[in-house]
Order: C-alpha cells, then structure tokens, then sequence
C-alpha cells in the first residue's frame, strides 16, 4: 500500500513529521507538503505560475504551492506511481464545523477523491504539540482500519483530536459539523509609509455546536470524526426552486 501525505502547516510541521513516523512502518509514504504555512488555502491551485518540487534530506518533497497543488501533482505525474490513498495532516489546530470551508488539511484530503476512496484529515485541537503523539497514535489506527470502511466515493473523513494525553480521550464519537458565529471584524494595521492593511481576525465561536456536533465531541473529550463529501448540492431546495422559477421564461 502507497500512501500520499500532505499538510497545510507546511514541510517542516512537526504534525506532519508525527504522522509520517505514525504511518512509515505501516505503508510505503510519500510525503509532499507546501514549502511554507498555507493554512486557509482551501481548494486552491496555482495557476499563475509553475511549481517546482525539492527533495529534501529527510526524502519529504517540498513544494512552492497551496495543499491541494501538492496533492493534484502527487496523483497526476510526479510520482512513478500512483498512491492508493491521501491522508493530510496532522494540523495544529481545530478543522471544525465551518473551517472545512477554509481549511488547507480538508482541501488536500478532498484532493484525494479521485482515487475513489476515503481520505483522511487529521487535526489536533491546539496550536502547541505537546499531544501529537496521542493524535498521531489515533491517527495511525484510523488508517489501519481503513480496509472495512464500506463508505461511498469520494469521503472524505475529517478527524479532530482533542488536546489530551491518549489516557484521557474519552472515545471517539460520529458527529456532524457545527457552525461558528460570525468572525470578529478584521483588525487594521498601518504601515510606516501610511498604507493601510487589514488582518483577517480569528475564527468565530461555535454558535451551533450542541450535542452530535464535532465541537461538542472534542470539547466532551471525544475523538469527532465527521464524513465529508464534495457534492454541495442541496437537493431539498429543488421542489421550491421549480415553483419559483415556473413562468420566468
């Protein structure tokens, strides 16, 4: 088995170390991850320019590009082979509720749909990684149990790992994504020269994050592992929508 990892925190993460030390034994992997942080890139791709890959001593290839560029190269053509699954992370830092919108970790793993099966991104609910190696333990028997998933193509599972010693974790709990409130408006900076600049704000708190959701699994203790799929379409809406569009043309 060949498995592809990436990140969005970037080559050096020590979240991306702990889960290819997690995986290495388990798997031929192959890791390729942005040359720097690109956290909240979402799905981009670069365009505008080309990529150019670097092997680096520890044999992790970097990339001048967003998660989903080393992911998209890793499929189709850089490597000899085809790797059978995509597994990101493991970030530092909550992937919950509406951050999978944002989130570089959920766009590398979504990246991986079209080898048909699951992938899987990994987050642990704090910036610090003084808990990787728990998350990194889960992680590993997730991907383990991988081959009895009988899921539909193209999941993705997006995993979040409270901020605990392994002796702490409650469990791991099925959720669906909550909602943040809105964000804090963005903070403006001025330069020396007198351009004004803004930074985006943090994140807003979680305004639907009650029982089931995947905030009120970590904060309970629990391992959330929510399943994702691309398709956004919301088929509910059509019975509406053909009655409002009746007559317009």
């Amino acid at each position: 088995m060949r498995i592809l990892i990436s990140n969005d925190d970037g080559v050096t993460a020590p979240g991306l170390a702990a889960l290819h030390s997690a995986l290495a034994d388990y798997a031929e992997c192959v890791v390729i991850a942005p040359d720097q942080d690109k956290s909240g890139a979402s799905s981009s791709l670069t365009l505008d320019r080309p990529l150019h890959p670097q092997t680096l001593a520890n044999g992790f290839i970097s990339l001048n590009g967003t998660p989903t560029d080393c992911v998209h190269l890793g499929l189709n053509g850089l490597l000899e082979r085809t790797p059978d699954m995509v597994v990101s992370g493991i970030n530092l830092g909550a992937n919950l509720g509406d951050d999978v919108l944002y989130s570089g970790t959920v766009a590398a793993a979504l990246e991986g749909r079209f080898l048909g099966g699951t992938s899987f991104a990994f987050s642990l609910v704090s910036r610090l990684p003084d808990n990787l190696p728990a998350a990194a333990y889960i992680a590993r028997k997730l991907v383990e149990a991988h081959d009895r998933l009988a899921l539909p193509p193209r999941t993705v599972l997006n995993v979040n790992i409270p901020n605990l010693p392994l002796e702490h974790i409650r469990g791991i709990q099925l959720t669906r994504l909550g909602h943040r409130a809105r964000a804090a408006a963005p903070t403006k900076v001025v330069n020396p020269r007198g351009k004004e600049g803004y930074w985006i704000a943090v994140a807003g708190d979680a305004e639907d994050g009650g029982p089931g959701t995947d905030f009120h699994a970590v904060m309970q203790g629990y391992v959330s592992i929510t399943p994702l799929q691309l398709d956004r379409t919301f088929n509910d809406a059509f019975d509406s929508l053909n009655g409002w569009l009746e007559g317009l043309l």
